[in-house]
């Protein structure tokens, strides 16, 4: 088989994210979340709970994208709010901004009166880091999307959660933020973002250039593993065999 690449790392960091979660519904929002999710259902997590995302649980797993063969629940977009309220949920969202107090934002861009940009608005991402377990993947690490501060806080991190008192801060649970150059999260000094590994060929000097805040490293800082030959055969030859997960990650 062939070199591992890049996007097949962080397909596998993604399912390590989930790899511990027990029987929950997995929310994974982008492309490489849905690899990574449905590539630990397949191996570590066969319990994780996985829809179509659009209104179907199902019970196989199929390529990205592909049509479900098999289908075992109905989940509309009203019944999703029950999820997330209920708790018995880890999403994984993307972030155009995150910041090194783990708050994160998909609003806007520039000052919240006169932003230079408008983007998503902030959706589900309140609700979500309130309620549910939280993660982020980041396709393209750079001073751009890892801020010291955010523009404006859409998806809430620790320290802002307890701020805002006990009904905000019980769930929130920012589990991991994976990027094309690492994984983190954020049980730094202060809860504040901690490089975890880096992925193989990074190291950590490019990980903190490419960043636009300050980040925890400890001392011995490990190599985000490699999937294994079985992972390796599940990502290419039957979730992404059309490889549309190089979109994201090109190497």
């Amino acid at each position: 088989m062939s070199e591992c690449t890049r996007a097949d790392v962080c397909a596998a960091a993604i399912a390590d994210a989930f790899a511990d979660d027990g029987e929950i519904f997995a929310s994974p929002m982008g492309l490489l979340p849905m690899l990574g999710v449905r590539l630990a259902k397949l191996t570590a997590n066969p319990d994780l709970v996985i829809s179509d995302g659009e209104s179907l649980f199902l019970a196989g797993v199929p390529p990205l994208f592909a049509k479900a063969d098999v289908v075992e629940g109905w989940i509309p977009f009203r019944r999703v709010f029950d999820v997330v309220a209920n708790g018995p949920r880890h999403v994984m969202m993307g972030a155009t901004q995150v910041d090194r107090h783990g708050n994160q934002n998909i609003s806007a861009i520039g000052d919240f009166a006169k932003p230079t940009r408008q983007l998503l608005g902030s959706r589900g991402a309140p609700g979500n880091t309130v309620n549910n377990r939280t993660s982020y993947w980041v396709p393209r690490h750079s001073p751009r999307v890892f801020v010291e501060r955010v523009d404006v806080v859409s998806g809430v991190g620790p320290a802002r959660a307890r701020e805002a008192g006990p009904a905000a801060a019980r769930f929130n649970d920012i589990h991991r933020i994976v990027s094309n150059l690492g994984v983190f999260d954020v049980r730094g000094p202060d809860d504040t973002l901690r490089l975890l590994s880096v992925h193989p060929g990074v190291t950590v000097d490019e990980v903190l250039e490419a960043s636009g805040c300050a980040i925890h490293v400890d001392a011995d800082t490990a190599t985000t593993r490699e999937p294994t030959l079985e992972e390796l055969v599940l990502i290419r030859e039957v979730l992404d065999p059309k490889g549309l997960r190089f979109k994201e990650v090109p190497q």
